[in-house]
């Protein structure tokens, strides 16, 4: 692992530099913006991004999944325990992402010593109706 200059947790005051310093050059082109964090939750926006989406407009499940998957990334770096990563994700698309932004809204359910649980929901900007439900697992 490179060193880095950012030590969990993550809060507003350094999620900025958390976020350049720990995610892939791809998965910051996915373009995740207004990024919000307190203690066992975190929030972003996925813009639509035609670079993301299906031929009819639609962003596609794997863009949402690994948004999901870098948002809840956030919410378990909110206490001081760097995780070692994700051990399952489970996610239900229960609409097309077509024609608005996504917001994935994070809530860590449970910090265990090695295990760490939450639920995520993401949801149209504009209207607020639920596009996709997952659960996580993340170890420690």
């Amino acid at each position: 692992m490179t060193d880095l200059n950012f030590h969990p947790p993550i809060t507003s005051e350094n999620i900025d530099q958390a976020f350049e310093e720990i995610f892939a050059p791809w998965v910051k082109s996915m373009g995740l913006c207004d990024i919000e964090v307190s203690r066992g939750r975190a929030s972003a926006t996925l813009p639509q991004n035609p670079d993301l989406q299906w031929a009819n407009g639609a962003t596609c499940g794997q863009a949402i999944m690994a948004a999901v998957d870098t948002v809840v990334s956030l919410a378990m770096l909110t206490t001081d325990k760097f995780s070692k990563g994700t051990a399952s994700q489970n996610t239900q698309f229960l609409k097309p992402a077509l024609g608005d932004d996504l917001r994935i809204e994070v809530n860590v359910l449970r910090f265990g010593k090695v295990i760490a649980y939450a639920e995520t929901k993401v949801y149209f900007v504009t209207s607020g109706d639920l596009v996709a439900h997952a659960t996580n697992e993340f170890v420690f």
